[in-house]
Formats: structure tokens, C-alpha cells, sequence
């Protein structure tokens, strides 16, 4: 596990957007981000996912989080320009953006793939990420320092049979992250990441492995450390990489 002890006014004053923020590891980082002092934005496909941690932060103390219900497989240019507006007029800039949304399909030979289920795959892992980066960018340009990072995956850092789409999407994202980096490494404060959370026990990793015992593996929480670490500014000088939690 990567190890990393947040101080606790780590996030304090920051603004951050999480996406898939319902649950999983969306979930899990908006959680321990509000419990470290920022006040968090989170966007999801459902509203009484979203609901839920909205109310798990503000049990724990934590200040009141904005609720955005997007769906990001069918969003659009006016959608994620209606995200910037709202932002803008609510918040003013944002600290960080944590893409943490994702979905799978079965795995499959390509051959026997649907171009729906590709195309949904790569519009929600790979597109909204884009989308959401290109319209966010004004706002993570006027805080001091940013934090920009991407969710990654084994299936993104190498190449394997039957992955299709998921894996096609995830090695975009690595690409994505890395054309951002070079082309805001030298003409503005905003670093830019990707991290692999590694087998966890969320509802995409058992959608992609249904025989697999999810008490075998570590639950969201276990791998927050790394979330931490890149959103904070102790990271500062990390740009460009990509980290593995596990």
C-alpha cells in the first residue's frame, strides 16, 4: 500500500470536485477529502447515491458538500458547460478534480463486443474526463495550486486479451493525462496525475470479476492515502506521473 500520513487541515479551504462521488472509490475520496477540510463537489449519475455521502459528510463534521447529478455517458457540450457556469457562480475556482467515475462491459473478444457497449464505455471512462478537464480548466487556473488526477487501471498499463474497451479507454486516459501534463507543465501551477487504485472491493470491480470474493479484497477506505497525497499540497511537486495505491 502507498504510505502517507495526511495532517489533518491537509485540504483546508480547498475546492474539490470528485466525480462518482455515490460510491466506490468516488465515494471513499469524497469522504476523507470533506474529513480533511475541503469542502467537496460531488458529481454523480444518481442522486440518492450522491445523497448518501452528502449526508456522510456532514455527520462526520464535514463542511456541506454541492450535490451536481450529471449522467457523463450521455453529457454534452452544453452540460459540461452548464458545470463551469455553476461552479464559477458558486465557488469561483477549483483546488482539485478527482475523475474517479468509471464503468466496465463483460470481457469479451473484440469481436464480439456491441458498438454500444464500446461506445458508452469510452464516453464515460475516457470523453466525460476529457469533457470535464477542457471545461473546468478556467477554474483550476485561478486557484493558487491545482490538483488535476485521473483514475487509471492495471488494464491501462498494459495489454491483455478481452480487456476491449475498458482497456482501450484506460491507456486514453493514461495518453490524456500526460498530453494535459506536457501542456501545462511550463505555463501554469496545475500538476497533473494518474494513479491506480489496484483490486478493490467496488461494484465495477466485481461487474468485471463476478466469481471474485470481494472480502479478499481491500476495501475503498484501505486506499486513500494516495488520494490524499496528490490532492494536497505536499505533492506539489509531483507532475506527469502515474502512481499505483497498491
Amino acid at each position: 500500500m502507498f504510505q502517507y500520513q495526511a495532517p489533518p487541515d491537509l485540504l483546508k479551504n480547498k475546492i474539490v470536485l470528485v466525480t462518482g462521488a455515490g460510491s466506490g472509490l468516488g465515494r471513499a475520496a469524497a469522504l476523507i477529502y470533506a474529513q480533511h477540510g475541503a469542502t467537496v463537489i460531488l458529481l454523480g449519475r444518481t442522486e440518492k447515491k450522491l445523497e448518501a455521502t452528502y449526508d456522510g459528510i456532514v455527520k462526520a463534521g464535514g463542511a456541506e458538500p454541492a450535490l451536481m447529478v450529471v449522467d457523463l455517458e450521455t453529457a454534452g457540450d452544453n452540460e459540461y458547460q452548464e458545470i463551469a457556469n455553476t461552479l464559477t457562480n458558486e465557488f469561483g475556482r477549483l483546488d482539485g478534480l478527482l475523475h474517479s467515475a468509471g464503468t466496465s462491459s463483460a470481457t469479451l473478444p473484440l469481436q464480439h463486443i456491441s458498438l454500444s457497449s464500446w461506445n458508452k464505455v469510452l464516453q464515460v471512462n475516457l470523453t466525460a474526463g476529457f469533457s470535464l478537464s477542457k471545461y473546468c480548466l478556467p477554474l483550476l487556473l485561478l486557484a493558487p495550486t491545482a490538483s488535476l488526477i485521473f483514475t487509471s487501471s492495471r488494464a491501462g498499463r498494459s495489454t491483455r486479451a478481452y480487456w476491449g474497451a475498458y482497456a482501450v479507454a484506460k491507456h486514453g486516459v493514461e495518453t490524456l493525462m500526460e498530453i494535459f501534463h506536457q501542456e501545462l507543465q511550463n505555463t501554469s501551477h496545475i500538476r497533473v496525475n494518474s494513479l491506480n487504485p489496484g483490486p478493490c472491493a467496488t461494484a465495477l470491480r466485481k461487474a468485471i470479476f463476478p466469481a471474485e470474493n470481494p472480502a479478499s479484497l481491500p476495501q475503498p477506505e484501505h486506499l486513500m492515502p494516495l488520494y490524499l497525497y496528490l490532492m494536497g499540497d505536499e505533492s506539489l511537486h509531483e507532475q506527469g506521473k502515474q502512481f499505483e495505491a497498491q
